[in-house]
Order: structure tokens, then sequence, then C-alpha cells
């Protein structure tokens, strides 16, 4: 999955100094109100400044970098800047008012302000007598491009208009934006973007201004039902809850869920295809492999974002007869200090088949299947081609490296594509059985590397014969087999000698910093805790390793990964970033956050799901008809009941006790229950 170095492709922020290349400007101790293509980034304080990660942006471009609003000629004292909803922020401030004559200020400022930059402003006085205070608030924007505020090269502010009630700015491109208020104000003065009140307030009355952001009109929203309240599987994402001895899974649930579907985003070109942006603020371009990966972990939330993130995906692949065909396209990343960069194109199309083949276990309509299933064919065709003769799929192209986790995910495409051929009543499961049986033969062979400590999986291998052998969170892609049917997982390339070492690896503390996974060991070469593939916590890779260990029995191992990162979002108030410092673990700290990590992420929100119903352990086989829960037997976090799952499109909840047994609550009628 991919890092956040790469070109950023929706809103961010004017950074306060210049941008080297390949920096993005900090977000991390911004409060991001997210609803997209709208997003709004706030400092605490809740004044937009036009400084730093602040504006209000749609669609790419910032509509609003400047909201100050002073009263009596002050801006209120800062007290509290939190997160409401993900698309929603509150901000209290308060002022001494002229006749207060001890500490305590008689005026209370409350603001709320949304990710499409509505906002509502009250005042509230406090004082036992009236008030007559001049309010103001003062406006502007550059209306500037992501590109230009990423890089640093923004232009200076706009000149306003006075327009109705407020204020409006037009770019020379033709682009505007008006900003409304309500009531209207007593004086606009367009030349220097003020808007002005005399607020009359009665004792303990509150007198409140309303703003309204209205830009051209940006295509790609999601409509409110994609997200909203509604019968499971009625909607995109099911309202999943979590209730137990432990609240901090239902909050890490709930918010995750909040996030993921403020991150959901129209297909400009088709419209009822929806998928999740990688994250917020720079990486909300086109689909990307790691929408798809984020729709595989939330199956449990329904099908129908898998079914619409692979059409939008699908529609990529390359055609013809030549060797790449087959293939989706896609960027190269950065793979860390050791590695050339990696094709997030070849993951895509190994991911593809995988995630159709295990939507269809969790009900995917046939209709869906019937029209993806071509597209699958497709990928596995040029897995089949690249593949042979070696058995290793090269990435990122015909050169190498061979990358142990690339061989995972083929391994993963073959046994689950040739299921899913099987299923379908079509050829070709055989050639790829035939060819996971030689990748997983050929892998243990030279992938494995023997010592006095147990051996290691290598992370790469060249075709002539080099090996990277730094040891990292990446390897706990090796443990993510794949469901199949019955209930039942895929192989894996490794023996359950090696299984067990490497789950030994994965709880070592030079790879469990204590709030999770490591992108690379601290007794590695070149381990960086700030590098997002050389040392740095990546949430989604904690997630795998959590519920690939809990499937292969490991229950210890995986149940302190949970810890951490329930822990680690507890930190971050449940809004986990894509990643952060793999700073070891000590008493009284916190985890540091990364100055360019994407919050909320998919991969990220998505993998606190994944994590969490680890706990319940569901393998659902509709076409089976049949579900079955292997919860963890310890229950490390308590008695818990997860509800409002979908399986078969219908309702699905069930309950593990203290003792680690589970019970199926809800299920559609018909699916054979078991335990």
């Amino acid at each position: 999955m991919g890092s956040p170095h790469g070109q950023p492709s929706a809103a961010g922020a004017t950074p306060p100094r210049a941008v080297r290349p390949g920096e993005l400007p900090s977000v991390h101790g911004a409060l991001l109100c997210v609803a997209l293509p709208a997003l709004a980034v706030c400092a605490e304080h809740g004044q937009l400044t036009g400084e730093g990660p602040e504006g209000v942006y749609a669609a790419g471009r910032r509509l609003l970098s400047r909201c100050v609003l002073r009263v009596a000629g002050r801006e209120p004292l800062a007290l509290q800047g939190r997160m409401a909803a993900a698309d929603r922020a509150v901000f209290l401030g308060v002022l001494r008012v002229p006749g207060d004559t001890g500490p305590d200020p008689g005026l209370a400022v409350e603001r709320s302000r949304g990710a499409d930059g509505s906002e509502r402003i009250t005042l509230r006085n406090a004082t036992a007598r009236a008030l007559r205070l001049p309010v103001e608030i003062a406006l502007g924007t550059d209306l500037a491009d992501l590109g230009a505020v990423a890089s640093g090269r923004t232009g200076p502010e706009l000149t306003p208009s006075v327009h109705g009630t407020g204020l409006r700015w037009t770019a020379g491109d033709g682009r505007s934006v008006a900003v409304t208020a309500d009531p209207p104000p007593m004086d606009s003065l367009a030349a220097a973007g003020v808007l002005r009140w005399e607020a009359e307030l009665g004792p303990g009355a509150p007198f409140t201004i309303r703003l309204q952001v209205r830009g051209d009109r940006a295509a790609g929203s999601v409509a409110p039902s994609g997200g909203g309240a509604g019968r499971p599987g009625g909607h995109l994402l099911a309202g999943a809850r979590a209730e137990g001895d432990d609240p901090r899974p239902g909050e890490l649930l709930s918010a995750s869920v909040e996030d993921l579907r403020a991150l959901l985003q129209r297909d400009p070109a088709h419209p009822a295809d929806v998928h999740l942006a990688a994250g917020v603020p720079w990486r909300c371009g086109p689909v990307t492999a790691e929408a798809l990966w984020a729709a595989r972990m939330v199956l449990p939330l329904g099908t129908r974002l898998a079914a619409t993130t692979l059409r939008a995906l699908g529609r990529t692949q390359l055609q013809g007869d030549g060797p790449e065909s087959g293939r989706l396209p896609g960027p190269l990343r950065d793979a860390g200090p050791h590695l050339p960069p990696r094709c997030t194109g070849v993951e895509a199309t190994l991911a593809f088949p995988v995630v159709l083949a295990e939507a269809r276990r969790w009900g995917l309509p046939a209709a869906d299947l019937e029209e993806l299933l071509p597209v699958a064919e497709r990928c596995l065709g040029w897995l089949r081609r690249t593949a042979a003769p070696s058995g290793f799929v090269p990435d990122p192209g015909p050169a190498g490296p061979w990358r142990a986790e690339t061989q995972a995910h083929a391994h993963r495409a073959a046994l689950l594509g040739a299921d899913l051929l099987d299923a379908c009543g079509r050829p070709g499961g055989d050639p790829l059985r035939d060819g996971a049986r030689t990748l997983r033969e050929r892998f243990r062979r030279e992938f494995w590397l023997d010592d006095r400590a147990g051996g290691r999986p290598a992370v790469a291998r060249a075709p002539d014969g080099r090996i990277w052998s730094r040891l990292g969170g990446w390897a706990a892609h090796l443990l993510d087999t794949g469901l199949l049917g019955g209930g039942r997982y895929a192989q894996g390339l490794l023996d359950r000698a090696e299984t067990e070492q490497l789950a030994r690896l994965l709880a070592t503390p030079a790879l469990d910093s204590g709030w999770g996974l490591r992108g690379l060991g601290t007794k590695e070469p070149g381990h960086n805790p700030f590098g997002h593939r050389a040392g740095a916590v990546r949430v989604h890779e904690t997630a795998v390793a959590v519920a690939g260990l809990a499937a292969v029995g490991h229950e210890k191992e995986a149940a302190s990964l949970l810890r951490g990162l329930l822990d680690a979002a507890a930190a971050f108030e449940y809004r986990l970033p894509e990643m952060y410092a793999g700073e070891q673990r000590t008493t009284g700290a916190r985890p540091v956050p990364h100055p360019a990590a994407c919050r909320p992420a998919a991969v990220a929100a998505a993998g606190a799901v994944h994590a969490l119903l680890a706990l319940a352990g569901i393998r659902p086989d509709v076409p089976g008809r049949s579900v079955s829960v292997h919860p963890m037997p310890s229950a490390p976090l308590g008695a818990i009941r997860l509800s409002g799952l979908v399986v078969a499109g219908e309702p699905f909840a069930v309950r593990v006790g203290r003792l680690g047994l589970g019970m199926v609550e809800e299920a559609a009628e018909g699916l054979q229950l078991g335990v």
C-alpha cells in the first residue's frame, strides 16, 4: 500500500515557510473536517489566519484561507477546539468585556465549522447587564489549487467585491467563491475584506452569525444517502457498533466508520461509482490500490463499496495483446531506503481478483460478480504470463526485484482467483493452483533465510541472487492468505514452523513499538522512526498482522498488537493517521505524529475495522449458505458485542463472551451458523 509521498491531489493549506521538494506542509496538529470533496483544515484556536495548514477547500481548490473573528477589536481567547464529527469541528473561546472587574470573562464565543466552510458563531452574554459590542469578521482567499498550496507557490489574496449579504472573489481563470452572512452585516468593506455588525446582547442572551461559503459547483461529492443512516446493506457502509467491557473498541469503530464515510468520493465521469480517497488532505485523487485494500478490509460493512471500487479500477485496465495486457496502471512509490520504487499498479492488479473473490463470500450480488469477473480474469491472465517461468512476480518491472510482499499478493491472488474461476464455471483454475504451488516451493527455498535465531524471510531478492534481508512490518502480509469456501483460509507461503518463527519476530521489541508494528526493525540498517517504509508504524500493516496472527492461532502476539493499536488510537482521539513515528513506547509517553501523514486515511480507518473484527473471527460463505465465527479464545478485551455488520446483504451481529465463546445473535435467514 502507498505512502503520502506522491503528488498532491486534493486540498491543502499554505505553508508558513518555503517548502522543499517532496515536502508537504504539516497537518498533524490540525483539525480536519472532511466530507469530500469538501474539506476544512483548522487550527485548534478556530481562526483561519491564511497561514499554515488552514482553509476551506472543495475539489482541490482553496475557497477560503482567512476567517478571523474580532469582538470589540480583540480576538477571543481560545480555550478548546475539538472534532464534533468527521465533518465538523467546534471551538470555544472567551472575552472579558468592558465593565468586567474580576478575572471572570463575561462573554463566551462558540464556533461550529463544517467541512464545506459553513459556520455558526454564537456570542453569549454571561453578565447581568446588556452589552453592545462591535463584531467584525475579516475574510480572504487566493483560490489556489492544491499543487500551488503544497509547493508554497500560492499568489496573493484576491480583492473581493460586495456580493449580497457578504463578499465575492473571482480568480483570473473565472472560478469564484462567495461568502454570505445571516444576519446581513451593517457594513461590508470590500477593500479590507471585512464584514461588521453591532451585536446587542441582553443579560444571558446570545447573538448568532451564520456564514455560508459557496464556490463553483464541485463534482465528486457523495450524496448523503451514500453514508447516511438506513438499513445495513442499503447504503455503502453500514453503521457498525461495538459494545463491551472495554469502551475503546466502540470509540474506535464509530470514529473509523465516520471517517470512511467522509472519505467517500465519486468518479466524476461515472457518478454511480464511489470509492474511498486514499487520505486527507493530500491524496484525494483517482481511485488507488489503497482504496481497494480498504474496501476489502470493510467487507463486513457491506459489499457495495467493494463493487463500485472494483468497477472504477476496472475501467483503467490495460487492453490489447501485449505483455502488460490485463494489468491495472498505477504510479511508482518510494519503497524505503534500500529498495527501488515499487508499482502500485502491480499491487492493484493482484488485489482485484482477491477482493472480488472475498466479496462473493460476503454476499456480493450476482449481477456485480458477472460484470466484474472478466476484469478479474484478465488480471489473472497477466499474473500467469508475468510469473512464468520463474514463478515470481517482479516489481516494479521485468528487471525486478522480486519482493516478498508482492509474492504474497501473487500467491493469494492465484489461490483465491482459482477458487473464483472454479465457482463461476470458468477455465484457468488448475494452472493458477500449479503456479501457486511453484511459487510457494521456490519462495521457501529462496526467500527464507536460516540463522541461529530460527530464521527470517527476506524482504526482496534480485534475479542475480542478491538478497535484501531487512525485516519490517511488511512481513505481516505473509500471514494474510485470504478467505476460501466453508470458512477456510487459503494456504500461505510459509510452512507451520516458519509461521511460528515469524509470529515470534513480529512480537519482538525491534518490530513491536508498543503502539504497533514498525515498517523497519530497530536493528536494521537505515532504521528511521519517521520513515514510512523505514521504521514508522503503518496502521494497516499492524491491522493485517493482528488479523493474520489471530487466524493462525498466535493469539498472544495478535492481542498485544491490538492493545497497542487501541492505545495509540485513544491518544489520537480515535482518528488514526495512516502512520506515526515508530518510537519505542515508554511509561507515560504518547505516540509521536508523523508530520506528513494523512489523517484520516482510508487504510488506517479500514484497518481499525479489520483489526477489531479479528476479535470475533467472522468467516462467511454466502454462496455455501453458511457463516462461522472463530473468536480469540482468551477474549483479550473482555466481552464484546459487534452489531450493525452485513452478511448476505442483511444485518449481522455477534457476541464474544469473557470466556472467548462466540455466539451469532443476528443473521440473514437460511444461513447455517457455526462457531
